[in-house]
């Protein structure tokens, strides 16, 4: 089964405090895990008030489903962060998932 993972690399110029970063962490973890049925986790610990990373997790059986709800993911993120006053950039990838289309392992030769 197809999985992919997305990095979001956020940088919130304005925020001041850990309270104002959480915020803006926050706010784009639930409307992203909410509005697609994904996973989310900020990957790095608040060492610094401007700039985050979160993941996201998502699996399905179609690999073309899969790539365009990553690219819808994408899109929204980037909307939202604009709206909480922070800018992204993201990444993603399809993870090899050692299975072939029967969903059989792979023999190793």
């Amino acid at each position: 089964m197809p999985v992919a993972v997305m990095i979001l690399e956020i940088r919130i110029e304005h925020a001041h405090s850990l309270k104002d970063r959480r915020q803006v962490v926050r706010s784009l973890k639930d409307k992203l895990a909410h509005g697609f049925n994904v996973s989310v986790a900020e990957l790095d610990e608040a060492l610094t008030w401007q700039s985050a990373t979160l993941g996201i997790a998502a699996i399905s059986r179609s690999r073309d489903y899969l790539g365009g709800q990553m690219r819808e993911i994408e899109s929204a993120a980037v909307r939202i962060a604009g709206g909480l006053g922070a800018e992204l950039t993201a990444s993603w990838e399809f993870l090899d998932d050692g299975l072939d289309g029967d969903g059989l392992e792979d023999s190793p030769g």
